[in-house]
């Protein structure tokens, strides 16, 4: 019924914890693991893992778990960040939300946009305390859970970053070709189980954060959702709610078309 993937990069250390998390899920998996190059994971005995490990001697940074997606032939297909450790009532979670009616892209850290860019958004899930409902958001990350049928609206059109950004890529254009939503499913104070991630299991601020080793991290991703928002991207919360503090913003989300054209005359007046 579910295919999971495992994403290693520069935290081989918790390959194992983390495996034994999916195997302690209360519904059963089928487990994979992507290998992205990196000198950290270079001198680690993969070979003692008894799932299917995929090796890639190119790093191919936040898409190329994704794209492993597409070989899945399950009904569903789960994704972790290599920070991430669930509690063991995760996909029982996610297939009780799907069954109630919110079905789309879930995720453990959701996002909701407040302006034109990725700066001052709001959290909702394990990242920002938890939540007792079902919250629709604009983007989710950290781990996964969709039908494999929506992997593929990921790639209809180019990312606009192969650098980042594929969070915000998948729920873009699972929203523009598929009409698919996003979501956060429960993560109730008083049941941890149901947690996408452990708080107190996650290492997502260590010193191998994406955020605190790219300089770039912020940019790319204020760009990717400018970007998103010019080409159709619904905010969860409607468009009139974002907050845009500039005129680049504000021209290139109203008005496209002359925003582009402005551009386009960048050096020539």
């Amino acid at each position: 019924m579910i295919t999971t993937i495992l994403n290693v990069y520069n935290r081989p250390h918790l390959i194992e914890q983390q495996i034994e998390a999916i195997q302690k899920q209360t519904i059963e998996s089928d487990i994979w693991v992507w290998v992205n190059q990196s000198e950290k994971n270079r001198d680690f005995d993969f070979s003692k893992l008894t799932c299917r490990v995929v090796h890639s001697n190119h790093n191919f940074k936040f898409h190329g778990r994704f794209a492993l997606g597409l070989l899945a032939q399950t009904e569903f297909v789960a994704f972790f960040d290599d920070d991430t450790i669930p509690g063991h009532r995760w996909f029982e979670n996610c297939l009780n939300t799907i069954k109630d009616g919110e079905d789309g892209i879930l995720g453990s850290a959701g996002i909701l946009l407040n302006q034109g860019d990725y700066q001052n958004h709001t959290k909702i899930g394990h990242n920002g305390g938890g939540n007792e409902k079902v919250i629709q958001v604009d983007l989710v990350g950290h781990s996964w859970f969709l039908k494999k049928d929506y992997l593929r609206y990921l790639w209809y059109d180019e990312p606009h970053s192969w650098d980042n950004g594929e969070d915000m890529q998948l729920s873009f254009q699972a929203q523009k070709f598929g009409s698919i939503k996003t979501y956060v499913p429960t993560h109730p104070l008083s049941d941890l189980s149901l947690w996408g991630s452990l708080p107190e299991l996650y290492h997502g601020d260590d010193q191998n954060a994406s955020f605190k080793v790219l300089k770039s991290h912020q940019s790319v991703r204020d760009d990717i959702v400018s970007y998103q928002l010019a080409n159709g991207w619904i905010p969860a919360r409607g468009r009139k709610h974002l907050r845009i503090n500039d005129t680049k913003n504000y021209l290139r989300l109203n008005h496209p078309s002359f925003f582009a054209k402005l551009q386009s005359l960048k050096g020539k007046i």
